[in-house]
């Protein structure tokens, strides 16, 4: 009987690009069993290595990925760093054997060898795919044909502007999308109450239906972003909005107001000492002052952290712009 044929192939994957895709593709073709070595590489790329292990098994379910959370920090090709890559590897995989080591690097010649496999190296010029881990790193954007969606996703920072009505939010997200040449998302609840609602209100279903479909548009936009996303408004608010007109929430929204909890990169809260704009569709300054209250109780309660904005629109701008300096780059 015919040996099983199990191929192994490992990397910081810092982000999965086209180029290992191909190659992993590549093993998925070739043998009845493929496993994948990740690395936690914090000092390469900020991304966590659950959500990196997670693209490939989103998009590979089939194959066997494992998390090398403590695997060595060095590379090279001097005869210690090569001994500890491979008794690294010898040592995560135990007693299952490979029949092939799959890589597009020089250092599968001495990692088969140490696996006693067949060194299977697939594109090692990157004549195929002609991209890099760090050029996509250098510039996500420009890159972004050679990622998949789900994990171009990941690479732009999501930043979510929050408050009562007319606290300036939207005025600030388009402007802050128009001096970093990214996209922005306009709030959907607003577009979706001035076509269905009835007598100022909408029913609990349809608030629901408000903050689903906000964030199928906002993981559209994020395609199309350049390094940050700004975003109008979230499921919290909407979620806050329920609570204040009906005292209730369903819970597919109470469920969706707990992911937007960690969903975005910052969260800002427009403070309400800017002008009321008391506009047809609003319900008054007094009833504003409450609705940001609340919301910024909720936050607290939720233990979401956020800063809040005051000031003309250029001193927001500038509180911004000096927060995503602080954030960790990709």
């Amino acid at each position: 009987m015919d040996e099983r044929r199990i191929g192994l192939t490992l990397g910081k994957f810092a982000p999965l690009h086209k180029g290992h895709q191909f190659m992993i593709e590549t093993a998925l073709e070739e043998m009845d069993e493929v496993i994948v070595i990740i690395y936690d590489c914090p000092e390469t790329i900020s991304i966590p290595l659950h959500v990196r292990a997670d693209w490939i098994r989103r998009l590979y379910p089939g194959t066997d990925v494992i998390e090398a959370w403590d695997g060595p920090r060095e590379t090279g090709y001097t005869a210690e760093i090569m001994k500890a890559q491979e008794d690294y590897v010898l040592g995560l995989l135990g007693e299952r054997k490979v029949t092939h080591f799959y890589s597009s690097e020089p250092y599968g010649e001495h990692m088969s060898v140490a696996l006693n496999a067949v060194n299977r190296q697939v594109d090692l010029q990157r004549l195929t795919v002609p991209v890099s881990g760090t050029a996509v790193r250098n510039a996500p954007y420009e890159n972004r044909h050679y990622l998949n969606p789900i994990v171009y996703r990941d690479l732009v920072t999501k930043v979510v502007f929050l408050g009562a009505p007319s606290t300036g939010k939207t005025t600030l997200a388009e402007s802050m999308a128009r001096h970093y040449r990214t996209a922005w998302m306009p709030e959907y609840g607003r577009e979706y109450w001035e076509q269905n609602q009835i007598d100022r209100r909408l029913t609990l279903e349809q608030l629901e239906e408000i903050a689903s479909s906000h964030l199928e548009r906002e993981e559209k936009k994020l395609q199309e972003a350049r390094d940050v996303l700004f975003v109008d408004t979230n499921a919290i608010t909407t979620y806050m909005f329920s609570l204040y007109y009906h005292g209730e929430a369903t819970q597919g929204l109470a469920r969706l107001a707990r992911e937007a909890e960690t969903r975005y990169g910052l969260v800002f809260l427009c403070d309400a000492d800017i002008p009321y704009d008391n506009t047809w569709d609003r319900s008054g300054e007094v009833q504003r002052g409450e609705f940001q209250q609340a919301i910024m109780d909720d936050l607290r309660e939720r233990g979401v952290p956020f800063q809040i904005l005051r000031g003309t629109l250029r001193e927001r701008e500038e509180q911004v712009a000096e927060a995503l300096k602080r954030l960790d780059p990709l």
